[in-house]
């Protein structure tokens, strides 16, 4: 049993990578987005970035589908934009089977990929913010990085063999 939570800022391909690879191992997935409370989502969708004050119930709402995943003994992908150390030691901290997967790109491409997709509630001008308040996780957090400048097939083919799976 393994549990991946697929990390990296708006617009990096979070949902596309988490979905092909859950649908590859046969694992539960859950779009982490999903679970923001409703006030989260209006904050954003005005253009308005997120406190950490917002982002810690959101996050403990996370860290319990992991739990309730592992309790099970069911492996599961979770996307989480999981941008500060802080944030993916509530998501991952002791947790040996748990799994970092970061999604990396220049703010160039992420900008173009965030400028052509619709409907989602994160507007592109707050990609700026994501990328000040990313903290690129260190060698000590034992990260599966992805870059996503390739195909997703590759992507996920990348993911899944750094995962051992």
């Amino acid at each position: 049993m393994t549990v991946a939570v697929v990390m990296g800022v708006s617009g990096s391909g979070k949902t596309t990578l988490a979905r092909g690879l859950a649908k590859a191992l046969g694992w539960e997935f859950v779009e982490g987005d999903s679970l923001h409370p409703p006030p989260n989502v209006a904050k954003m969708s005005a253009g308005t970035p997120l406190t950490d004050a917002d982002r810690w119930p959101w996050l403990h709402a996370i860290a319990a589908v992991i739990d309730g995943w592992r309790a099970r003994g069911q492996s599961g992908i979770v996307t989480c934009s999981a941008l500060k150390r802080a944030y993916r030691d509530i998501l991952i901290g002791p947790r040996e089977d748990v799994r970092l997967v970061y999604l990396n790109g220049s703010h160039e491409l992420i900008a173009a990929r965030m400028q052509a997709r619709r409907g989602h509630f994160m507007p592109p001008a707050l990609l700026k913010s994501q990328f000040d308040t990313l903290e690129p996780p260190g060698a000590d957090e034992h990260p599966i990085t992805v870059d996503i400048g390739g195909e997703i097939a590759a992507m996920i083919g990348s993911a899944r063999r750094q995962l051992g799976a």
